[in-house]
């Protein structure tokens, strides 16, 4: 980092509820309780990794509040509620000093349909194209290489980073935050068998991308067959992860990497889907739901479920199951020695 924060500043970024101790480094970098040196911040996010707390050589180290301990000479222990929550605050604010927000213009190599309304407190980087009568909303940014459909409409301080694209009339909410390659609004996978071809079924809906949601690189949400895909309010997608026609993702679910999701599935508010976990199509997943990695779902799930496997079943179950299914070889020689004695000669 080319970054400098002292003890008592950054007790006042992570709005920190004691202190104790006193250092004379400045913080200059971030690293783990046993990787780190004089002049690295570290924190205790994980109670497993309490006993390296006592050993560790951070100037500062971010400790929740019922940690007991002293700090050692020239550090600095800063109590906060939740250290990760406070390590992200500042990282934010470094973020910030690393990386500030490109200021409001329009790059000359921008092509931009004379129909389209860009904010002029928008930025517009370096070869964007943006199509008839689409909308680009205050504050928001555009990296190089963006692509914006005709009719989009992009509220007020989205970023776009490089290569994203949200297709024809699609919309996105207000801080929307688009990674490398993601798309937004392509055609949903729809076809007839007809007289011996796939022939195509028109994709005519939209994607519409409610405030403070996040979308993963190369992650992919496609239009509606008719009507709307949709993404709730504060929802976070990860990487590689598929967005099929007609979904309907509530507010502050969490999808991780290469989740896929068939078409016409709801997800209800706060529901979570691990790595490589999949929907079929036209399910529903109560208000609250949690999907473990690489598993499958082919039914609906109650409010509050948590299902793991493929095909999913509850997590407790499928845990048992797990257990004796390593018993299976040995059952399995005691059978054969059961059925010695009654093998006819």
């Amino acid at each position: 980092m080319q970054v400098a924060y002292t003890p008592a500043e950054i007790a006042s970024i992570v709005g920190a509820q004691r202190t104790a101790g006193h250092a004379t480094h400045a913080v200059t970098d971030i690293a783990a309780l046993t990787a780190a040196r004089a002049g690295d911040l570290s924190f205790l996010g994980n109670t497993k990794y309490k006993a390296q707390v006592a050993t560790s050589a951070a100037t500062v180290i971010l400790l929740p509040l019922d940690y007991a301990g002293e700090p050692r000479a020239d550090q600095v222990f800063l109590f906060v509620e939740n250290p990760s929550v406070a390590l992200a605050r500042l990282c934010a604010r470094i973020e910030q000093s690393l990386w500030p927000k490109p200021i409001p213009g329009i790059h000359p190599s921008a092509v931009i349909d004379p129909t389209a309304v860009v904010d002029p407190t928008a930025h517009i980087g370096p070869l964007c194209v943006i199509e008839a009568g689409a909308r680009i909303g205050p504050g928001t940014v555009l990296q190089a290489s963006v692509f914006i459909g005709q009719g989009a409409s992009l509220g007020a301080d989205c970023f776009l980073l490089p290569g994203a694209m949200v297709a024809a009339a699609c919309t996105l909410g207000r801080r929307v935050r688009l990674q490398p390659g993601a798309v937004v609004g392509s055609d949903g996978f729809g076809y007839e068998f007809v007289n011996g071809r796939h022939e195509k079924v028109p994709q005519i809906g939209i994607v519409a991308i409610g405030d403070d949601v996040e979308i993963g690189a190369n992650a992919t949400l496609d239009r509606a067959r008719f009507s709307r895909t949709v993404v709730g309010e504060g929802t976070k997608i990860d990487n590689l992860v598929q967005i099929a026609h007609n979904v309907i993702i509530g507010r502050h679910c969490i999808l991780c990497a290469q989740v896929g999701i068939s078409g016409s599935t709801t997800l209800e508010d706060y529901c979570v889907m691990g790595g490589q976990a999949g929907a079929a199509g036209h399910l529903t997943f109560g208000k609250g739901s949690k999907v473990g990695a690489q598993a499958g779902v082919t039914t609906d799930l109650a409010p509050g479920s948590y299902v793991l496997g493929n095909p999913a079943i509850p997590v407790m179950l499928e845990r048992r199951i797990a257990i004796l299914s390593q018993r299976l070889p040995d059952l399995f020689k005691r059978v054969d020695r059961l059925e010695q004695p009654v093998r006819p000669e």
